[in-house]
This record gives C-alpha cells, structure tokens and sequence, in this order.
C-alpha cells in the first residue's frame, strides 16, 4: 500500500492507523491490499449511527468482514441489519476504500466505505455477544466511553452528503 509511507490520517489506541483514502469505482478495488471489511455511515440528519463494539469497548461504524462470495456492498447492508436492525432509505452509496494499516504488524488492508440515510425507524435493537448498545452521534458531541478515531474520520468524510459518488484518485 503506497500511502503507507506519508502520515496517518488517523490512529487508535492500538496503534491501528488510517493511512490512506481512495475514492475509485466501486468495482475498482486497490490491489495492493486485501479487501476483507465493509463499513457503514448511515446518518439521520446531522446524526451518523455508531455502534459499541462488545470486545473493544469502542464506539465504532456499523459494518464487518465481506463473506466469501459476498459483495463489499451486501456486506455493508448485511452488516447494518445485524448490528443495529436498521435498513437505509433507498440505496447505500459507496463512497471509497479506506486503507488501514493494523497493529501490531502493520498488516495492511482496506475496508469499502458506504453511506446512506436513515428515517431514525428499526426493529427493535437488542444487544448481543457484538454489539454492546447502538448511538446516533452528531459527530460534536462526548459519547460515552471511548471512540475510535479511525472510524470518526471516516464518517466525517461522509458528513452532510459532501463525499460524492466517487472517481478515480
């Protein structure tokens, strides 16, 4: 992953690092890395949905690892509905692939990024061995507990429709 070598754009308690964004074609993943997670900002007005990850303790975007034969897309929207019970209005849209660089070894890989909005409706969430409980945070204020960064920059790439249906670089 050549954007390795400049500054993260953000780093996490661990020592996992976002090194790099790519907004290319959906259909274009980079190929200088595996592609094994989809993410999910979904927003309800000014609000994105975050979700408490059970083991890290961390407040985190809904999403998870692409199953085999399963498209990054299918993976963000399964991934939505199992750990928040929430569905997109309409259609997520992809916004680009996050390059990631993870502790300890530097193992570098990307995650597909979507967006997508939300009337704030779902079923019922209850949480699971996963997901400890499910937010919506307008990006300003303290959540309680810890954030990862990783994850806050990514939604805020997404905040108020500003990351357009993406081209190549």
């Amino acid at each position: 992953m050549a954007a390795s070598r400049s500054l993260p754009l953000a780093v996490d308690d661990r020592g996992n690092a976002l090194i790099s964004f790519v907004r290319a074609a959906e259909d274009k993943p980079p190929g200088d890395a595996p592609l094994p997670l989809a993410l999910v900002a979904l927003w309800h007005g000014d609000r994105v949905l975050m979700v408490l990850d059970r083991s890290r303790q961390t407040w985190e975007l809904p999403g998870g690892q692409i199953d085999p034969g399963e498209t990054p897309r299918r993976a963000a929207a399964r991934e939505l509905l199992e750990e928040t019970g929430h569905v997109p209005e309409g259609r997520l849209r992809f916004v680009g692939f996050a390059g990631f660089a993870l502790a300890p070894d530097r193992r570098a890989e990307y995650g597909a990024l979507f967006t997508g909005r939300s009337s704030g409706a779902a079923r019922l969430f209850q949480p699971d061995d996963e997901i400890a409980a499910i937010r919506w945070w307008d990006l300003r204020q303290s959540l309680p507990g810890r954030l990862q960064p990783l994850d806050a920059h990514l939604a805020e790439l997404t905040r108020d429709g500003t990351a357009e249906d993406p081209g190549t670089g």
